[in-house]
């Protein structure tokens, strides 16, 4: 039997889960380049940025207040971003969080995290944000 895994509660416990995913995706040969060799990721200055965007997904701690499709529609322009880059993305966010944490908080990481992926994706593709995008109005 697994020992219980704690749920997120708090900015260390965020950035405990933010480097580690980072490790992970640095290494990862489908999308490892495109942080070390196209955006040329400073880790250091990046770490902060993200632990503020998943502290106010997650706790509403209202720390984020810069525009991340911008940041990725700029990636895409240099090295174009497909499905299979998003759902590696989702996989290895998804199973670090499985590793390292259980609980409410946790399950919205991943919900969110599977929301942000599938946004950004259909932005850059030049489509709706919107999981609903198939959902049109009946003719009146």
């Amino acid at each position: 039997m697994e020992p219980d895994l704690p749920d997120l509660a708090n900015r260390d416990d965020v950035h405990r889960l933010v480097s580690e995913f980072y490790h992970r995706a640095f290494a990862d040969p489908l999308i490892g380049p495109l942080f070390t060799e196209v955006a040329h990721m400073d880790l250091d200055h990046h770490m902060p940025i993200m632990c503020d965007f998943w502290e106010t997904v997650l706790f509403r701690a209202n720390l984020y207040h810069r525009n991340a499709l911008a940041l990725h529609t700029n990636l895409h322009k240099q090295s174009p971003l497909d499905e299979r880059h998003f759902d590696r993305w989702l996989a290895i966010w998804v199973a670090n969080v499985d590793e390292h944490f259980a609980g409410e908080k946790a399950e919205l990481a991943k919900l969110q995290a599977t929301r942000i992926a599938g946004s950004i994706h259909r932005r850059v593709q030049g489509r709706s944000g919107s999981d609903f995008e198939t959902i049109s109005a009946r003719p009146a």
